[in-house]
C-alpha cells in the first residue's frame, strides 16, 4: 500500500520525526495540529475560539493536498489546556462539521509543547472508492 506524507512546515517536525499527516489507501490521519501562523508564531494568544479556527484551516489543507476534504472526516480529537475552554471550541467545531458529525472526543490535557498553545486537534479521515 502506497502511503503519501504530507510535511507539516511545523518547527518541530525534523526533530520530532513526524508528518502532519498520512494517507495510507483509503486512511487519512493528520497529527496533532497546533494554531501556528503563517509567520510561526501562535495564531490567537489567550482565545480558545480563533486557535480552533485556525487548527482547522491548517488541517483543511493538509487533506486537500491528499485529495480529501473536511467531508472525508470520520473522527476528530480536540485536546484543550483547559476544558473550560470546551463550549468556544466546540461552536468553531460545528462551524466545519455540524453536518458530517463525525465521531468526536474533548480531552483536558496538562500541556503543549507552547504555552501559548490552548489547542490542538487531529483527525482521521476516510476516502470512499471512486
Amino acid at each position: 500500500m502506497k502511503k503519501i506524507k504530507v510535511p507539516s512546515g511545523s518547527p518541530f517536525e525534523d526533530a520530532i520525526g513526524f508528518s502532519r499527516g498520512v494517507r495510507a489507501g483509503n486512511y487519512i490521519s493528520i497529527s496533532g495540529t497546533a494554531p501556528i501562523a503563517e509567520n510561526g508564531k501562535t495564531e490567537g494568544v489567550g482565545d480558545p475560539a480563533k486557535q480552533a479556527r485556525r487548527c482547522f484551516e491548517i488541517i483543511k489543507r493538509a487533506l486537500e493536498k491528499v485529495e480529501a476534504n473536511l467531508t472525508d472526516v470520520i473522527r476528530t480529537r480536540i485536546l484543550l489546556k483547559r476544558i473550560k475552554d470546551w463550549e468556544k471550541v466546540a461552536e468553531v467545531h460545528a462551524e466545519y462539521f455540524r453536518v458530517i458529525k463525525p465521531a468526536t472526543s474533548v480531552f483536558e490535557v496538562a500541556n503543549f509543547i507552547n504555552p501559548d498553545w490552548l489547542i490542538e486537534i487531529e483527525v482521521d479521515a476516510y476516502v470512499s472508492e471512486q
